[in-house]
């Protein structure tokens, strides 16, 4: 391989690397930050649940479902069925709504952001291995 084209393989090694330092460090950011979401969604959902009313809490959800419809969410579909479900419960059962509906939303994405990023560094870590760095 000539000097030239083993100047060229390492800038787009360093480039590659770099572009995925950044990514990989945005999925870390995004999973805390999905993780600290979680967490105050589900303290509201709690305190939601001590101080409402069923009537209060069922109006609540039909107006989320109106307004997710609105916005073309398209998982309202399935929000509308945790939501059914959780509403003809006991209060705890309303609670575990919360958590099995951000369980099932939320985690998908990252889940598969988390897998591509787990991809794309052992495509990474091959790279390096067949081409090390000198």
């Amino acid at each position: 391989m000539s000097a030239k084209n083993s100047g060229e393989w390492t800038k787009l090694w360093q480039e590659y690397t770099e572009s995925l330092q950044k990514w990989n460090s945005l999925v870390d950011s995004a999973i805390k930050a999905n993780q600290d979401m979680q967490k105050k969604f589900l303290a509201v959902m709690e305190k939601a649940t001590k101080e409402s009313s069923a009537d209060t809490i069922r109006q609540f959800g039909e107006n989320w479902q109106k307004t997710m419809s609105e916005a073309g969410v398209k998982s309202v579909q399935e929000f509308s069925q945790y939501w059914q479900k959780a509403t003809s419960q006991p209060n705890a059962e309303f609670q575990k709504f919360a958590q099995d509906w951000q369980d099932a939303i939320s985690n998908q994405g990252l889940v598969q952001m988390k897998a591509y990023g787990d991809m794309m560094n052992k495509f990474a870590d091959t790279w390096n291995n067949m081409w090390p760095q000198k």
